[in-house]
């Protein structure tokens, strides 16, 4: 590393909030060295079309090398963060030990299976890239083990679907999946229109999208369920398994594919004792500081806010990461930090098959406008131009042939499955 007289910023975690505290630190009296464990940055509202086959992996991901290139100040080290030094100043990966001035932890969440027995080991989260190929490479084997058995029961087995979570991305995966397993598949494999897929959503709380407005919450469970989707509320899982799911009711549901979204919990790095909230948020000021290493920031589903009350969704986080990097800078020129304080703009959630909702201000949305709306936001946020231009013109063929194109199985996927087929 090359050594500076100026000052020392660290940046842990390449997602939403930590690429844009790196980003908004471009140009700033300080060295910038931005840290994660892979060299590209995920695009993570746009995994679900991944894992049900719309897009292609790479083109919800960019270098990260590449949106840091303009900034001079500003570098990148690919590696996975093994301890960190709050006292010595110290973030330590296998190959490099750094010296900071200032931190920032933005190392994000993973899914949270909250102790339900068999959950991790059997059932596929949707956190990451390496997930969501995983699930598609999984979905894409079902549908050709389906088609080649003779055994109703396996055949059932393989063409049942159930998502454990009825929250955004549950929602979300619902309607894509209907997508997917009802209009596509069928154009290739006829005999579907006969016995099609079936789609379970399971969730433990009253509604779906709780976060939304009643209207848009009945509304949503009407439309998946006019779409085929079998809703089943105030129903909580016992344990997941290879072959079938158990309810606390006792119930089974005999299937191939569990899908969970029920849930992140907080991930941080190796380090002394934080003060940790729920789910193993740290604690910190309103400026987002840490109340004992004021040098110290947490941002994003790492950090729990005080006063503060947020969905954990991209725009908190890039507002935080501006927020972190002002906060820096006024450090930087001997100034106090501010607090930080949530703009809302809105929510949008899309369901599919040309529907979704949202609130914008006191104004609800629903139906094809909140659908339309979604894929407008989302295509603008989307790093990289290419990339937009690649979306937009699937998009395009996708839903007016109403097709999945990226459907090719060219490698098996190293991660678990679920399902052990049989030979």
């Amino acid at each position: 590393m090359v050594s500076s007289p100026l000052p020392h910023i660290v940046v842990i975690g390449a997602g939403f909030g930590g690429l844009q505290t790196a980003v908004s630190l471009g140009g700033a009296a300080a060295r910038v060295t931005l840290i994660d464990r892979n060299n590209y940055h995920t695009f993570v509202p746009l995994l679900y079309q991944v894992a049900t086959a719309t897009l292609e992996p790479e083109w919800i991901a960019l270098p990260i090398h590449k949106l840091l290139r303009r900034y001079k100040n500003v570098q990148f080290v690919q590696g996975n963060v093994e301890t960190v030094d709050l006292t010595a100043r110290q973030v330590r990966t296998k190959q490099l030990t750094l010296q900071y001035d200032y931190l920032v932890l933005a190392t994000g969440s993973q899914t949270h299976f909250q102790g339900v027995p068999g959950a991790k080991e059997h059932a596929f989260p949707l956190r990451s890239l390496e997930d969501a190929i995983a699930l598609k490479h999984h979905l894409l084997q079902c549908i050709e083990r389906a088609a080649q058995t003779s055994d109703p029961a396996e055949r059932r087995q393989y063409l049942t679907i159930t998502i454990v979570g009825g929250g955004a991305t549950g929602v979300e995966m619902a309607g894509a999946l209907v997508e997917l397993c009802h209009q596509s598949w069928p154009k290739d494999y006829p005999w579907l229109r006969d016995d099609p897929v079936q789609l379970n959503l399971v969730q433990s709380g009253p509604e779906l999208l709780p976060e939304f407005p009643h209207p848009l919450r009945t509304y949503t469970y009407k439309k998946l369920a006019t779409l085929g989707v079998n809703i089943q509320v105030q129903t909580k899982v016992a344990s997941v398994h290879a072959t079938h799911l158990e309810l606390e009711s006792g119930a089974l549901i005999p299937c191939a594919t569990t899908l969970w979204t029920a849930g992140v919990k907080a991930v941080h790095p190796p380090t002394e004792t934080l003060p940790l909230e729920n789910r193993d948020k740290i604690s910190v000021l309103p400026t987002l500081q840490l109340q004992q290493y004021p040098e110290v920031y947490a941002l994003g589903d790492t950090a729990q806010v005080p006063g503060q009350t947020l969905a954990g969704v991209a725009p908190e986080a890039l507002q935080q990461g501006v927020c972190t990097a002002r906060n820096l800078r006024r450090q930087l020129k001997g100034r106090s930090p501010q607090p930080f304080r949530y703009l809302n703009k809105g929510r949008l959630a899309i369901i599919g098959c040309f529907s979704g909702v949202g609130k914008i201000g006191p104004f609800p949305i629903r139906g094809f406008l909140g659908w339309f709306l979604w894929l407008a936001v989302h295509l603008v946020y989307t790093p990289g131009y290419r990339n937009r231009l690649m979306i937009l013109m699937t998009w395009l063929q996708s839903f007016s042939t109403r097709d999945k194109l990226a459907r090719k199985l060219l490698t098996k996927s190293h991660a678990k499955s679920p399902v052990q087929f049989k030979r």
